[in-house]
């Protein structure tokens, strides 16, 4: 079992179940292009038995063969799966979706305003709040309680979407009656308090006759989040042998685990998609494109590209932006320009929502002008995503004093600062090696009353691991660890693994020991290079292994 831990939300995918299927003939053609396409690859997605009802479990292990991918991708912010929330509320079905307008007009018009009560309530101190307005929550429905928390979702609010539906359970103002009450009850206990809770919550509160495809989709797809390949597979077989119909949204879910974990199977994913004629969603081609990218397989890309096109989907400007980046990272500089011009369209005042991709790509071509060029069209909104990407592509193009001041401008705007800000300009010291600068950017950060997050932490381990001084940094992931809320997630797997390997090149063995220990305690599962760290500090002190 493999633990994912996602950081920053840069990515924003809108996707939900989607059920319809096309005609078969209509389908064909497409399918056979996708597994030309996997046939092709460099990464080799052979070796399935499509035919065979449990050829997941058939496979050899997919720990083995996603190791090495597992480490580079860990924690990585702007990872595509960190869409994983976005691919689809499983508890959601199509018709709940809605456009980003219509959700904060949603929001809005519940009654009595309890998505404000809540999401404006300190997160330790949700109880209070509610326990304030007793009376008038007594008189709020039931759909519109469900509203709420689906809501709640919806902002990524889960701890006060799951301190919300505690607090009703306990005070027995709402009763679970659906499939989907129990679904959303069982998505927040796994995305709060861990899947073993899940599990125990699964087993034992939820009746067997609401046991059906959305329960168990919800359970797929926070096995998914975290990694698990074997608890994701046998629920996906548990889903078949009950007869559920293979849907696009599962199949997506496989595909983003073993995109992950073990490409070849992926294959055997688009396979059951041909047999089941469910017809590739642009998410499905979305992930595609990217692993095409990321094997530097540029033809296949843009066979996939046109596969979407003739399929009648939108080339959207996320997805131009995935195929701009591996078009950079490929060395064709000319096509990803080419790309970036389209995805500015008619102009940036006009379609102003593509700066903040834009920022990013251009830096990553070296192309300062450019940069400043995009920035000043979006520089008098100040939007926080756009400062955000400017600080980092300012920051790429070498231009620190620049991201420095877009920084001070944002702190002054007088508006909600969250930790974002701060990790951006970190993330340029970084980058630059500044670690002065860094250290007084967290003592900065810390008398603003900001909370420190992992990220930021992870970042000032790394600018002393790079200065050489590793009980610095040491230092620092200890006082992490202290601060640590058990509620959300341990400081990143990255920040104890760069510590232990310089302890281990030492010959440390008690501090390489004990970062091991932490690491563990903190709730990760060890992999096989933490295991080759403890055995160089054993080699490299010449210590004899006993046992």
């Amino acid at each position: 079992m493999f633990t994912l831990r996602r950081a920053s939300n840069h990515f924003r995918t809108r996707l939900h179940c989607l059920r319809a299927a096309a005609p078969p003939q209509t389908y064909q053609s497409k399918s056979n292009i996708l597994h030309q396409i996997s046939q092709n690859q460099p990464i080799n997605l052979h070796q399935t038995q499509p035919h065979h009802r449990n050829f997941f479990t058939s496979q050899s292990d997919a720990k083995s063969n996603g190791e090495e991918q597992q480490r580079q991708q860990e924690d990585e912010g702007e990872n595509l799966e960190d869409g994983i929330d976005e691919l689809g509320d499983s508890s959601t079905k199509e018709e709940d979706a809605v456009p980003k307008a219509e959700e904060k007009e949603e929001v809005r018009t519940v009654p009595f305003s309890l998505f404000n009560v809540v999401a404006s309530a300190p997160s330790r101190d949700v109880y209070a709040a509610l326990d304030k307005s007793m009376e008038e929550i007594k008189e709020v429905e039931h759909v519109k309680i469900r509203e709420v928390l689906h809501n709640l979702r919806k902002c990524k609010m889960y701890e006060f979407a799951y301190q919300l539906s505690n607090w009703l359970e306990s005070k027995h103002l709402f009763i679970c009656e659906e499939e989907k009450d129990y679904a959303t009850r069982l998505d927040l206990i796994a995305k709060r308090r861990g899947m073993a809770l899940a599990e125990k919550y699964m087993n034992n509160s939820i009746p067997e006759t609401c046991k059906g495809e959305t329960v168990y989709g919800t359970m797929l797809c926070n096995y998914v989040s975290v990694g698990d390949v074997k608890n994701a597979e046998q629920v996906f077989e548990k889903m078949r042998e009950l007869g559920f119909p293979v849907s696009g949204f599962v199949c997506q879910q496989m595909i983003l685990l073993y995109k992950k974990f073990d490409k070849r199977k992926i294959k055997s994913v688009l396979l059951l998609m041909e047999e089941n004629d469910v017809k590739p969603t642009r998410f499905t081609y979305l992930l595609l494109i990217d692993l095409k990218g990321e094997a530097n397989d540029i033809a296949g890309m843009e066979e996939l590209v046109e596969a979407l096109k003739s399929d009648g989907l939108e080339l959207d400007n996320y997805i131009r932006a995935v195929l701009a980046r591996h078009y950079i990272g490929a060395g064709f500089g000319e096509k990803a320009g080419e790309i970036l011009k389209e995805m500015e369209g008619e102009g940036l005042e006009v379609n102003h929502g593509a700066c903040k991709n834009l920022l990013p790509l251009y830096a990553a071509l070296g192309k300062a002008d450019e940069v400043g060029r995009i920035w000043k069209v979006c520089e008098a909104d100040g939007r926080a995503h756009d400062c955000l990407a400017a600080i980092s592509a300012f920051g790429k193009v070498g231009r620190v004093e620049k991201a420095e001041e877009i920084f001070e401008k944002r702190i002054k705007s007088g508006r909600n600062i969250s930790s974002k800000v701060y990790t951006a300009l970190m993330d340029v010291y970084v980058d630059h090696k500044l670690l002065a600068k860094g250290e007084d950017l967290v003592k900065r950060m810390a008398s603003s009353g900001c909370p420190i997050n992992r990220f930021l932490w992870d970042s000032l381990v790394k600018l002393y691991i790079d200065a050489g001084e590793v009980e610095k940094a040491d230092a620092v992931l200890q006082k992490a660890l202290q601060q640590w809320d058990k509620r959300k997630k341990p400081p990143l797997y990255k920040s104890f693994h760069v510590i232990m390997d310089q302890y281990s090149r030492r010959g440390d063995i008690h501090n390489t020991e004990k970062i091991f220990h932490h690491l563990k305690q903190s709730g990760y599962v060890s992999k096989i290079w933490d295991y080759q760290s403890l055995l160089q500090a054993y080699i490299k002190a010449k210590v004899r292994l006993m046992g």
